[in-house]
């Protein structure tokens, strides 16, 4: 299988890359900055060089072609602002699902956020607010689209060595965290096997496998 995967230098992106390679299948990273393309490499991906905030649909649709799935894992990251939580994790997102229909790859597994699809708590700084009204922007513009999509909500990312056990449900678990490892080993196990179509799904660390968790979506 070919898997493209947007934020292809993010820490989430590297170990799915990892997983997927050692498994033997193909992987390209789409990167904003050259000095990211090492990293990709040496991960056992290929990387391509694109910018979400710039690119067309049909220059991202070129670097989608051939490939049987395609992962957002990109994010504006922390200390970013309120505008770039748009540009990156709304409207790169949406670019990407665009950019899948043209290509013709029609799974499409979008990793978003705990939180997402419920407005941002009281308290909450804008920077935050905006990226919860983001991602939640995000995940509505591919619900409404024709492509085979599974939205993922992970829990606060730790980097903990994985466990390779979580709790995967639809609708809202108990707020939690979850190593970043056992993300991209859910992503992978909902790439390579089709299942969780039309379905949003909360992820945080818990006691099932993950192929059983994935399985039983």
């Amino acid at each position: 299988m070919r898997v493209a995967v947007a934020g292809g230098h993010g820490k989430v992106a590297l170990h799915l890359t990892r997983y997927l390679t050692a498994r033997g299948h193909d992987v390209v990273g789409l990167v904003r900055d050259p000095g990211q393309v090492a990293d990709v490499e040496a991960a056992g991906g290929t990387a391509v060089v694109v910018d979400l905030e710039q690119a067309e649909a049909a220059d991202v649709a070129a670097v989608l072609d051939g490939a049987d799935a395609v992962v957002f894992a990109a994010g504006a990251g922390p200390g970013s602002t309120a505008e770039r939580k748009y540009t990156v994790d709304r409207d790169g997102a949406i670019l990407l699902a665009a950019a899948a229909r043209v290509a013709g790859v029609r799974r499409f597994v979008q990793v978003s956020t705990q939180g997402a699809g419920s407005p941002a708590p009281r308290g909450s700084t804008p920077v935050w607010a905006a990226y919860l009204d983001a991602k939640t922007q995000a995940e509505d513009d591919l619900r409404a689209s024709d492509l085979d999509w599974t939205i993922l909500r992970p829990g606060q990312f730790t980097d903990a060595p994985g466990t390779g056990r979580v709790t995967l449900a639809g609708g809202r678990v108990t707020r939690g965290t979850v190593p970043r490892a056992d993300v991209a080993a859910v992503v992978a196990e909902l790439v390579l096997s089709g299942n969780a179509v039309g379905r949003t799904l909360a992820l945080t660390s818990g006691d099932v496998p993950v192929q059983t968790a994935v399985a039983a979506t």
